[in-house]
Parts: C-alpha cells; sequence; structure tokens
C-alpha cells in the first residue's frame, strides 16, 4: 500500500505538471492565435497528453515505456477528455463560467478516472499471490 500512495502523490505532481504544461500551450492558443476555445482546448490537451506518458511511465508508476503503452495510453486519456470536455462545455455554456478558467476546474474532476486508467495501462498487472506465474512448472495433479 505505501507504494501506491507514493503513485498516488507522484500522479497528483504529474498531474499539476501536466495541466501547466497544458495551460502554457492552451492560453496562448486561445488569446494570441485566437482560435474557438474547444480547437484550442483540443490541440493543448493533444501536446500535453504526450508529455504526460513519459512523465507517469518514468516518474509516476516507474516503469519502461513501449510503444504498446504509448499507443494505448490515449485511452486512457480519451476518458479524460471526455470528462473535462463535458465538464468544459457545461462550466461555460450552463454555469457561465470564464472560459480562461473553466479547463482548470474541469481537469480537477477529471483526475480520479485518468489515475485509475493510466495505471490499468502503464503498470504491468501483478499475479496474485495464490496464483501460479505462467512460467512456472506445473506439477501434476494425480
Amino acid at each position: 500500500m505505501p507504494s501506491q500512495l507514493g503513485q498516488v502523490i507522484r500522479f497528483g505532481f504529474v498531474g499539476g505538471v501536466n495541466t501547466c504544461t497544458f495551460y502554457a500551450f492552451y492560453w496562448p492558443l486561445l488569446h494570441l492565435a485566437k482560435l474557438p476555445y474547444f480547437v484550442a482546448y483540443t490541440i493543448a490537451f493533444l501536446l500535453s497528453m504526450v508529455g504526460s506518458f513519459f512523465l507517469n511511465t518514468y516518474f509516476t508508476y516507474r516503469t519502461k515505456p513501449s510503444w504498446k503503452k504509448f499507443l494505448l495510453f490515449p485511452l486512457t486519456n480519451v476518458t479524460n477528455f471526455v470528462v473535462q470536455s463535458a465538464g468544459l462545455f457545461a462550466l461555460v455554456h450552463w454555469v457561465g463560467m470564464n472560459k480562461t478558467i473553466a479547463p482548470l476546474v474541469a481537469a480537477v474532476v477529471a483526475i480520479p478516472f485518468t489515475y485509475v486508467l493510466s495505471r490499468r495501462i502503464l503498470v504491468p498487472k501483478q499475479p496474485e499471490p495464490d496464483e501460479t506465474p505462467s512460467n512456472a512448472p506445473k506439477i501434476p495433479v494425480k
């Protein structure tokens, strides 16, 4: 359990870094490039996702990246994207929140979903204590 607590803490730190990275892309795309807020959001989200993958593999879960993990990692972010996008839309259109601040609030809601899914993809499944590893010698039962 202590190693999982460490993962949660590191995940939170990486999430903070990723949110800053996202916002470093989002703000100029929105205000300087004058893109519509949802287009700016989507571009920033995709760019920050690459950094998130490497930070989570090396730092959060302390595992090696692979092409398989890299290709599966966006699946974790699809859920994150849906939760954040729905939150962004609701906050801007229904609550009337400022479109500059709303992505940050929506990101907080998505944290638990992203943690669970990214852990499932990036951390290899460990056999249960009572499971026999697949490469263990088979003992015939009579």
